[in-house]
């Protein structure tokens, strides 16, 4: 979930969007946009990519959007893109439908599969892969070694914590891991990491050989349209029990919190009434204005 300083950073940011585009209220597209700039960056329009590097970007993402709409324990999808964020080629948006504090070993694995699908979708394509994957693996590899070393969830080393956490970083020093197992621990742990991410790998194919129609339709509406999301994700799996709609779900949410965001109908309300040059109405954040 959004702490209150991300969701103050988010107003903020959809407030700076709608005063630059000269609009009185913060709408819905200001919020969209905002949301993808907090958890992706901005939007990188200088960034040039070939015709192949954007075949191999929608199947990429793509596979982390089937593995993870496929998978039970994954966060809903709620944006596929292959437009350049930050440093993204692209990305798959998942967000939970609700704030949760623990999560489950299955979740972990499912999490893994999903994180793994852009790579394998590059071999089960292209029988090849490519750079785009490092930080996926990197973030993979990460969880798989917390789940061995800090959160017992390894069956052959058991319930135990492996590493001492060294967080005197007030002292000067940076965070670091103080290793208190032998060479043969530490090669167990290796070998159990690296069967977390055989797993997760050999999941993410399984699901995407079975899928492969999804995924090949997901990757041409991507190189058509660059950002399929909602609806028009949904309808790719019109066939199988529905998710819970996760953007929908945060709006609903910062709603209730006692955020004010105007709906479809009031920002139009309002622009009309910015046509006649009156003052709109509508509650709504005014441009230029933090929540």
């Amino acid at each position: 979930g959004f702490s209150g300083a991300d969701l103050a950073n988010l107003m903020n940011e959809a407030a700076i969007l709608a005063a630059r585009r000269s609009k009185r209220v913060v709408g819905m597209d200001e919020f969209a946009e905002a949301l993808d700039r907090v958890m992706a960056g901005p939007q990188r329009k200088s960034r040039l990519i070939t015709e192949p590097e954007k075949q191999i970007i929608a199947y990429h993402e793509g596979g982390h959007a089937v593995v993870g709409r496929i998978l039970e324990k994954c966060d809903p999808v709620s944006k596929v893109t292959i437009i350049s964020r930050g440093m993204a080629l692209g990305y798959t948006m998942n967000l939970p439908t609700e704030d949760r504090y623990l999560q489950s070993k299955s979740e972990f694995e499912d999490k893994i599969a999903a994180m793994l699908g852009g790579n394998v979708a590059e071999q089960l394509v292209f029988g090849d892969t490519t750079t785009g994957a490092s930080n996926d693996i990197e973030k993979a590899t990460d969880l798989a070694r917390k789940m061995v070393t800090r959160f017992g969830m390894s069956e052959k080393l058991g319930t135990v914590t492996l590493g001492r956490q060294d967080e005197m970083i007030f002292l000067g020093r940076e965070m670091s891991e103080q290793k208190n197992y032998s060479d043969a621990v530490a090669k167990q742990i290796d070998e159990e990491v690296r069967a977390i991410i055989d797993r997760g790998a050999a999941r993410a194919r399984e699901v995407l050989t079975k899928h492969r129609d999804r995924l090949d339709a997901l990757a041409a509406k991507l190189i058509s349209e660059e950002t399929v999301e909602g609806e028009a994700f949904e309808t790719l799996f019109a066939d199988l029990p529905p998710k819970p709609a996760a953007y929908t779900d945060l709006i609903a949410r910062l709603r209730s919190a006692g955020v004010n965001i105007p709906t479809k109908e009031e920002v139009e309300a309002a622009a009309a009434e910015a046509a006649k040059g009156s003052t709109p109405t509508t509650g709504g954040a005014a441009a230029g204005q933090p929540a």
